[in-house]
């Protein structure tokens, strides 16, 4: 049995066929461990994998000056609520390790514009890589939510990974209605003390547009381009990660962004006119698990559609505007039938490999045979978004709610008319 470590112990770890040397980093999570190697690089390991651990030093002291946090009563209070990813992490150079910074004290030492800008409250969430994140851990997101709007603060910065940082804002744009403070999801393509890394940037022109304007809602702040300088308040569910690794990774998907942020130049450009829900905030956070996605590619067998027998909802990514075969070759029959039967039982919605553009299931006899059978138009909503909110609707409402609901625009995640402009 593995030992419980409380973090920042060194340790080495055997498997069957690898050794892993690394610091111990703070987990929520019981059935991983998470190593920060030498070179810098995170690793989640399985505690089931694990057949021998050595102790390499039981507590590794990395050093880092901190600042004396002082509360400003002319300044709004903005809490960074901490889910992982590298946003709040310092390359410690001695070890060559990397530990999360969690504390106010720590995180304006290490951003210390923050503290011009607003009075910030630091709260641990949880430490989970983002590719790993499930329903269950929105619903942890929401619940610390709540808490800090009930206590008062101007608006809250979700900490987050970028891998799938995009389903997240979708989730909780979904979840809250009537929101009444900004909730903005910042993320770091690379390690917060780099050279190159754009955590300082993102993180403070989020807390910077928080702290001087009166939108409220969910957003997503990360960079414009590669140019250090400038961030966009990008809208929840219209917004992708579209490079590996750059620093402008997240693009506007057929829409705008609701505003420009350069807090070097003390300037916000609203690109957007704010429209804020009126009304009490209310939040409902169940999801459905049964819940797939299948992307269409030549040669698919209908057995693929078969594996999604007592699935509650399935989104197809499908060709052009929202096709898969299913002309009248034996096997391609096969997988019309089998879309058929699964229709019964299943909510299935159309969206489009496209990056750009709109589903139109109508242009093509293809798509309006699909429709015979109950297969639903996504509209222009991306995938990832599409996922979410059918997992989320079948969570909190009835099928035939369900079917209703899902082709229309609840939050901003469909637009009906897209323009050139958004291309």
């Amino acid at each position: 049995m593995v030992k419980k470590f409380k973090g920042l112990e060194k340790i080495e770890v055997e498997l069957k066929d690898e050794v892993y040397k690394g610091i111990v980093m703070p987990n929520s999570d019981s059935e991983t461990l998470f190593l920060k190697l030498e070179s810098g690089y995170n690793v989640g390991i399985n505690i089931k994998d694990i057949k021998k651990v050595k102790i390499l030093d039981k507590k590794i002291d990395i050093k880092s000056s901190t600042v004396k946090v002082k509360h400003n009563k002319n300044l709004p209070t903005v809490s960074i609520l901490h889910t992982g990813g590298t946003i709040a992490s310092k390359v410690d150079y001695n070890t060559g390790g990397v530990v999360a910074r969690f504390e106010p004290e720590e995180l304006v030492s290490m951003f210390p514009e923050l503290e011009k800008i607003a009075n910030i409250k630091s709260i641990f969430v949880s430490n989970v890589f983002s590719e790993n994140l499930r329903f269950k851990d929105y619903v942890n997101i929401s619940k610390a939510i709540e808490k800090e709007i009930k206590s008062g603060v101007k608006g809250i910065i979700i900490g987050h990974g970028t891998d799938t940082m995009h389903y997240s804002a979708a989730a909780l744009s979904f979840m809250f209605d009537n929101l009444p403070v900004p909730v903005v999801l910042v993320g770091s393509q690379r390690s917060s003390d780099r050279g190159s890394s754009d955590a300082a940037l993102n993180l403070i022109n989020a807390t910077y547009f928080i702290a001087n304007t009166e939108f409220t809602g969910v957003a997503i702040c990360m960079h414009k381009d590669i140019n250090d300088d400038t961030c966009l308040i990008m809208p929840a569910l219209k917004t992708r990660k579209l490079h590996s690794s750059r620093r402008d990774a997240f693009k506007i998907i057929n829409d705008e962004a609701i505003a420009e942020v350069n807090y070097s130049k003390n300037k916000i450009k609203m690109i957007k006119e704010l429209k804020n829900e009126k009304g009490a905030w209310k939040s409902k956070n169940k999801f459905e698990e049964k819940v797939g996605i299948l992307r269409t590619y030549p040669n698919l067998n209908s057995k693929q559609i078969e594996s999604f027998k007592g699935y509650k909802g399935l989104v197809i990514e499908g060709t052009g505007l929202g096709h898969i075969s299913i002309d009248n070759s034996p096997e391609n029959k096969k997988i019309f039938n089998a879309l058929k039967k699964l229709s019964k039982s299943c909510v299935i919605v159309m969206t489009s490999q496209c990056i750009f553009g709109r589903v139109n299931m109508n242009v093509y006899s293809t798509g309006r045979e699909l429709q015979k059978i109950g297969v639903i138009s996504g509209e222009d909503m991306t995938t990832e978004t599409a996922y979410i909110k059918l997992a989320w609707l079948l969570g909190n409402y009835k099928k035939d709610q369900v079917k209703q609901m899902i082709s229309t625009n609840l939050k901003g995640e469909i637009n009906k008319r897209i323009g050139l402009e958004f291309i």
